[in-house]
């Protein structure tokens, strides 16, 4: 009989996007199930990725009532279920997770961090949430941040003990699946198609971005960066590739004005395959205030696409700084419009970016090594509890 593997997360797209392949990976050797909310949803999940599927009810929001009824319900489906393991991914879903786990005696409690939202709160918000994530790691077995600069944070923090904490790899929370995202899969004249499907020209040089469209992502800088670049050069597009959220954080009126009206912003909404529109562009943009490993930097480096990228850990741990990209200071357009317009006018410096981008992806992040990884941690903490 195999050993029960429950995984967890907030809303079922951190399951599709954040652990795309792992869980089916891992029906290989577990008897896996997928708990997060929007059932239906996460049906569709489970039945691509062949796993079990459990839904609750949780919310992305500070929910108190709502939380506790959740832990209730989880912890009654972990002692009927009895798992050996329980690995949770995304803020609510790690406390909620490894709280329920601890009450509920799974025996190994595992909980990943792939960005903090306390990075960027303050005040009352900031202290709840300090003591929401003391509270989740006091609960795990062992917190895997999954990058370098989130375990410095952590520990700067006092979150947790530094013995409890461990990166897996050279970080990253999935890897990247290297021959899904390799460029080679599309041809000129499918990204002309795709570009005339937008207006854009042949001849545009076109920054994408691809990822939530809210204000911690950076978007208010990078819609005023652009629009002043703009209106000095006239072939240069925009592409935002991600959902507009206005609930959690909604960006400023007049960002929004310029995302709706100006004639080279182009917004897609959300894509289940970002392949073809990384492949018609030339250059992606991330400014992002916070971060724990970003899928989208790694992606958009497998498909051959220097990066322009905020200094934040996981970014500044992809990319090098005039090697395949370019690193920026958070929240401050005018450095981001200074390293578009120079990513846009130095066709040398271009190349040479463009030429180290893949390589390093494909050495370091490649998804199958990952995965082996999880699996060795797995099997030696299960290996423990038999001696």
């Amino acid at each position: 009989m195999r050993h029960k593997l429950v995984r967890i997360t907030t809303v079922p797209i951190s399951l599709e996007k954040l652990l795309e392949g792992q869980l089916s990976f891992m029906s290989q050797h577990f008897d896996v199930t997928a708990i997060s909310s929007e059932e239906k949803r996460l049906n569709v999940y489970g039945d691509k990725e062949g796993v079990k599927t459990h839904c609750l009810e949780l919310t992305r929001k500070i929910t108190p009532l709502k939380d506790l009824v959740a832990v209730f319900k989880l912890v009654k489906y972990l002692r009927k279920e009895r798992p050996q393991i329980v690995h949770s991914h995304t803020p609510k879903a790690g406390i909620v997770g490894m709280l329920s786990a601890y009450i509920a005696r799974v025996p190994i409690r595992l909980h990943t961090v792939a960005g903090l939202p306390l990075m960027e709160a303050g005040g009352v918000k900031r202290k709840v949430l300090n003591i929401v994530e003391k509270l989740t790691y006091s609960c795990a077995t062992k917190v895997y941040p999954n990058s370098q600069g989130l375990k410095e944070f952590i520990v700067n923090e006092k979150l947790t003990s530094t013995e409890k904490i461990k990166i897996i790899g050279n970080g990253s929370s999935n890897g990247i699946d290297t021959t899904y995202f390799d460029p080679n899969k599309y041809s000129v004249n499918d990204s002309l198609v795709l570009k005339e499907s937008f207006n854009i020209s042949s001849e545009d040089f076109v920054f994408i971005f691809v990822g939530r469209l809210v204000g911690d992502k950076g978007i208010n800088e990078l819609i005023k960066a652009f629009v002043s670049i703009s209106n000095n050069h006239d072939k240069v597009s925009l592409l935002l590739v991600g959902p507009l959220e206005t609930e959690l954080d909604p960006l400023d009126s007049i960002t929004l004005k310029h995302i709706n009206e100006h004639p080279k912003i182009i917004s897609t909404g959300y894509q289940t395959d970002v392949r073809p529109y990384f492949a018609a562009s030339s250059a992606l943009v991330f400014p992002s205030y916070r971060e724990g490993f970003p899928n989208v930097v790694l992606q958009a480096a497998a498909m051959e696409l220097p990066c322009i990228v905020s200094n934040i850990n996981g970014c500044n741990e992809i990319i090098e700084n005039g090697k395949n990209g370019l690193i920026v200071p958070v929240k401050r357009y005018l450095p981001l419009e200074q390293a578009m317009e120079q990513m846009f006018n130095d066709q040398e410096l271009f190349a040479v970016l463009k030429k180290n981008t893949r390589t390093r992806i494909v050495k370091n992040y490649d998804r199958k090594e990952i995965w082996n990884e999880i699996l060795k941690e797995y099997e030696s903490f299960i290996d423990s509890k038999k001696n």
